[in-house]
């Protein structure tokens, strides 16, 4: 039963592991960020305090507004790379057990995988980028290449073992459906 499951794993290895990589993510900045939150916000100042004179013409309320709204920001990667790295492992080992083809398994778990993945560090960028740019909103608008698709994949992924499960729930022997 060992190599049966490990022969499933092989499947979704890439998705498993970047599931993995992106807890990783959530864990070391969670602890990065107990560590050093004050040189992190003080690099946060540092950038927006280079453009002080021009993007924020003068003005030390939106400078501060800014760099707040931007460590805002990093808590929300730690945030999402943990819930959607675990929520994004959780399905991956559910579609594992599924019958479907292996592509599907996949694709599937690389989707979810790598959208867990991708959606976090969004979030991280957009953090580093708003106060050079004096703008949380410019900042995610700069980076949507990164979050659409991010989330997309998560959708998709997620939706694509929603109807795996329940073709594998709602069939039974004696109907008409096929894996």
């Amino acid at each position: 039963m060992e190599n049966e499951i490990i022969e499933k794993m092989k499947v979704v290895r890439i998705g498993i592991l970047l599931s993995l990589l992106t807890l990783l993510f959530g864990f070391v900045s969670g602890g990065l960020f107990g560590a050093i939150e004050g040189k992190i916000k003080g690099h946060l100042e540092a950038k927006a305090q280079a453009v002080f004179g021009t993007v924020y013409e003068g003005d030390s309320v939106k400078m501060k507004k800014i760099t707040d709204k931007s460590w805002v920001y990093f808590k929300r990667a730690h945030f999402h790379a943990n819930g959607l790295g675990a929520i994004s492992l959780a399905v991956i080992l559910l579609l594992m057990f599924m019958k479907t083809t292996w592509i599907y398994k996949e694709i599937t778990a690389i989707f979810l995988g790598l959208g867990s993945l991708g959606y976090s560090l969004f979030w991280m960028f957009a953090a580093l980028k708003a106060p050079g740019l004096g703008s949380t909103g410019t900042a995610k608008e700069a980076l949507s290449f990164l979050a659409i698709p991010s989330a997309g994949m998560c959708i998709i992924g997620l939706i694509s073992v929603l109807i795996i499960v329940l073709k594998t729930v709602c069939c039974t022997r004696n109907s008409s459906c096929t894996s």
